[in-house]
């Protein structure tokens, strides 16, 4: 099984504002001196782990991104007829576990202070564990890490993306993945939409005025995506389930959600819901490149989509040239060209 899988992605957006910065206006880039629009890795992953294409073909294999771990625990032992003190008490001593956890006059006692990425294994884990120490009064959870912690799990999201525990570094887990950040191939200009909503019970002898106005910052382009799997590190990540099913069927998930599914921001206002109209996907064993480079000169002309394609292939069949072929095999899917793949063949070049 060859070592590397690369996807290579061009997606148009049309005017949209998917991932916005502090200001509420689309996240830029700076590249080739002219400013791009830019998508962060960290809306993309949100969105690929959130969507019904993940939790369909993981079910059962997902993590949860959390502080509320100890609330579950805690109303775990309260269904079981436990009070409210030593419920807390376990549940703050199992939390604790998996991160730093809150202060027991805060708010919210049983939160951890760090959001932490725990799979279905671990809370399984925990949930035992606190019903274990209902019966015994001496069990330490921090005698028992490994009880509660995995190296190695069925969480395919965890495996893929990583996860960082601040005070259980040993149990960190390297991603698997690798996404960039997705960058417009050419120079963009961000626009204002100034709109206004209008108070439906206001009289025609009122004044005229709006009940509310503001700005709302937009952008649009064609956007180069690239991701890069390590495809014997996710097997190591994922133990023994990665011999269940579990690997091809993560895999295919990640293609089939890079390639259609888009960050929720302000989709209610523009409703840019996407498909990529170019995929390339690479299998090998050489190390990975990203082909961006194609783009440090902004693509420009009437068709940015063709101008980028090409732009891409010709970045490609150099680097080829100089460094020597990326993969040894590939799978490339183009809009507009029948003689190329569908979706259901990325998908499962991606498995094999």
């Amino acid at each position: 099984m060859s070592r590397f899988l690369q996807l290579h992605l061009l997606t148009f957006y049309p005017p949209s504002n998917v991932n916005r910065d502090d200001t509420g206006n689309p996240k830029t880039a700076t590249m080739g001196g002219v400013t791009r629009l830019r998508i962060s890795s960290q809306a993309l992953k949100r969105a690929w782990r959130t969507s019904e294409i993940f939790s369909s073909a993981l079910a059962g294999h997902m993590g949860q991104r959390t502080q509320r771990l100890g609330g579950e625990i805690q109303r775990h032992l309260l269904e079981k007829g436990l009070d409210e003190k030593r419920s807390l008490e376990i549940a703050r001593a199992i939390a604790g576990i998996y991160g730093k956890i809150k202060a027991e006059k805060d708010g919210n006692p049983t939160y951890t202070e760090q959001l932490v990425f725990i799979s279905p294994d671990e809370r399984d884990a925990a949930l035992a564990m606190a019903d274990r120490m209902v019966e015994d009064e001496k069990i330490d959870p921090a005698k028992e890490k490994d009880t509660l912690l995995q190296r190695t799990d069925t969480a395919a999201d965890i495996a893929m993306f990583g996860r960082m525990l601040a005070s259980e570094p040993s149990y960190n887990r390297e991603a698997a993945v690798q996404v960039a950040h997705a960058v417009t191939t050419h120079r963009v200009t961000i626009e204002d939409d100034y709109y206004t909503a209008i108070d439906d019970l206001k009289r025609p002898d009122e004044d005229a005025g709006a009940g509310f106005l503001a700005e709302a910052g937009f952008g649009s382009g064609v956007f180069y995506l690239y991701l890069s799997v390590n495809r014997d590190l996710l097997r190591r990540n994922l133990g023994t389930a990665a011999a269940s099913g579990v690997m091809p069927a993560a895999l295919g998930a990640l293609a089939e959600a890079a390639a259609t599914v888009a960050p929720s921001g302000k989709q209610n206002s523009f409703a840019a819901l996407t498909r990529a109209q170019y995929v390339l996907a690479e299998r090998g064993n050489a190390q990975p490149r990203t082909l961006a480079g194609a783009f440090a000169r902004p693509v420009a002309g009437p068709d940015l989509m063709a101008g980028s394609i090409a732009a891409l292939k010709e970045f490609r069949s150099e680097l080829a040239r100089v460094y020597g072929p990326a993969g040894d095999a590939e799978c490339e899917l183009e809009i507009g060209r029948k003689d190329t793949a569908t979706l259901a063949d990325i998908v499962t070049f991606c498995r094999s």
